[in-house]
This record gives structure tokens, sequence and C-alpha cells, in this order.
């Protein structure tokens, strides 16, 4: 068998077996029913703030960034919801509902980070305060950037307006480049994925050391979603099975393959760092490390394991 597909193999296989082993199916059915339970509270916080801020059209363009990647069948009862909740009148940025409402967000981002350092297999070592703070910020980042985004919306079409009257020639070139829809999710979509593996699990990473899983999870998601949309669409009959409740069975359903794939991005980079193969991806001679791992470096790792399963 030739060096790569050998490593290859070891990689694939360490990664899978570790995400089944450390009840991977689990964590992910974790991530997705948190993720679905912070969305609302997520967006009800960000309108109370952008308001403040005075960025009216959050609610639209968090929406838009949010759903405009899942496949219209899922998205479209969410997203319906979704409005729905946004437009009843509430409260000041500092009464209690709103700043619930950021708290039960950023419980999302506590499963992604269990979640990953399952994966990375490292014990959490930080104090438990000192990562519900975190959670709350990055809760807090995303609402800025999407509060900054809604503005930008107003904003360009104006920039847009004033560059037709001088130069139509470009006009058309920057109707492109301003298609926030498009780049602004992906680009949003590349940069949350690299600071949740780079900066939201225990330990330290390389930014080389991530991007495989990354540049994975969005091949694999992006893969999903069509098949999963395709599958709605000529099979599944999710009514007569859960009537009034087919709707949020079908988005949790769809965040809950969403969440493996994101988990086993995690773990192809923690079994890529386990056997550094990366020198062999690129055209170089392979570590010895890959047919002969370090017996020291596998006992500290089952140690780290058990601390986590306690």
């Amino acid at each position: 068998m030739p060096t790569f597909v050998r490593a290859l193999y070891k990689v694939v296989y360490d990664a899978v077996f570790h995400f089944v082993e450390d009840d991977g199916f689990a964590m992910a059915s974790h991530v997705a029913l948190s993720t679905l339970l912070a969305v609302f509270p997520f967006l009800i916080f960000g309108t109370a703030l952008a308001s403040f801020l005075g960025a009216s059209q959050f609610s639209s363009t968090a929406v838009h960034l949010i759903f405009d990647t899942w496949p219209e069948a899922i998205a479209k009862p969410v997203a319906d919801q979704v409005v729905q909740v946004l437009t009843i009148p509430r409260g000041g940025l500092l009464t209690i509902s709103v700043l619930a409402a950021a708290y039960f967000a950023s419980n999302g981002v506590e499963a992604l980070r269990i979640s990953l350092n399952r994966a990375y297999r490292v014990p959490e070592t930080r104090p438990w305060y000192f990562n519900r703070l975190a959670s709350l910020g990055y809760v807090l980042i995303a609402v800025l950037i999407f509060a900054l985004l809604s503005i930008l919306l107003v904003a360009v079409p104006l920039a847009l307006n004033y560059t037709r009257q001088w130069l139509p020639g470009l006009a058309d070139i920057l109707d492109v480049v301003f298609s926030w829809r498009i780049y602004g999710t992906i680009f949003l979509l590349v940069a949350g994925l690299l600071i949740l593996h780079l900066w939201l699990a225990a330990g330290r990473r390389r930014l080389f050391d991530v991007i495989p899983g990354v540049f994975l999870t969005l091949v694999f998601w992006s893969i999903g979603a069509l098949l999963f949309a395709y599958y709605l669409s000529t099979f599944a009959n999710y009514t007569a099975t859960y009537a009034g409740l087919a709707s949020v069975m079908i988005v949790l359903i769809f965040l809950y393959m969403l969440a493996v794939i994101f988990i086993m991005g995690a773990e192809i980079n923690a079994a890529l760092m386990k056997f550094k193969v990366r020198r062999l991806l690129f055209g170089k001679v392979a570590s010895p490390q890959v047919d002969k791992p370090d017996v020291d470096k596998q006992q500290s790792e089952a140690d780290a394991a058990a601390k986590l399963r306690r």
C-alpha cells in the first residue's frame, strides 16, 4: 500500500474511531438542540442591542446571513417564525428578558466548546466563569458584526447610486463586489469556523492545523445540504409522523447533520496533528510517527479522555 494511502487511512480511521468512542453522535445531538434553542435568544438580544446602536436593519440582515445558506424547504418555516418574533416590541437593552436571551444564546457556544474539546482530545483547564464570559463575548461580537453589516446594507446602495452618476462603468462591478448575501455569508462562515477551531476549544492550535478540518466541513456541509433538500422533496413526509412539529423536526435533523460534520472536521484536525502527516500531504516525506506512534503520547491522550468522561 502506498505511503500516502496508508497515512490517509490511519487518519480517517483514527478520526472516526475517536468520534464513535467519545460519544460523537450524542455530542452532535447536544450541539444541534443547543443551537436551535440559541437562535431565537441570539436574535432577540441582537435586535435589542442593534436598536440601541441605531442599526434598524439588524433583524433582516441576521435572518438572511443565517438562513440564506440553508435549503429553502428547511429555512423558510423557521425564518418566518423568527421574523414574527422579532417584530414584537420589547423593553430596553438592560431588561431581564434581553439579558436572559443573551445568556441562553451563549449556551449554543458552550455546546460547541465542549464538543471541540472532546474532538481535539484536550481537557478543559479554564475556570467555568471564564468560559461563560467568553461565550457571552462571542455572542456580543457576532451581534456587533451583524449590526455593522446591517449599517453597510444601507450605506452601500447609497454609494452605488452616487457611483452610477459619476462612474457608470464601475457601478456594475461594484454591484457584484457588494453582493453581501453571497460574499458576506461565505466570509462569515469561514471566519467563524476558524475562530471556533483556533480559540474556542482549550489548548493551542496553529492556523495550518485547523484549515483541513474547516475546508472539509464547508465541503460536506454543502453536499449534505443539497442531499437533505433532495431527500425532503423526494422521499420524506415528516408531516405524517410529527404533525405540527414537522418543521421543527426537519430543522433539528438538519442541524444534527451539520453538527456531526462539524465535529468530524475537528476530529480530522486532531488526527492529522496526532500522526503528523501534513508534510506528506504537501509532497514531503512523512514522519516516522505515522507508522510508529509515540506510546507516551497515546497514554497522555487516554488520560485526557478519561478526565473528560468524568
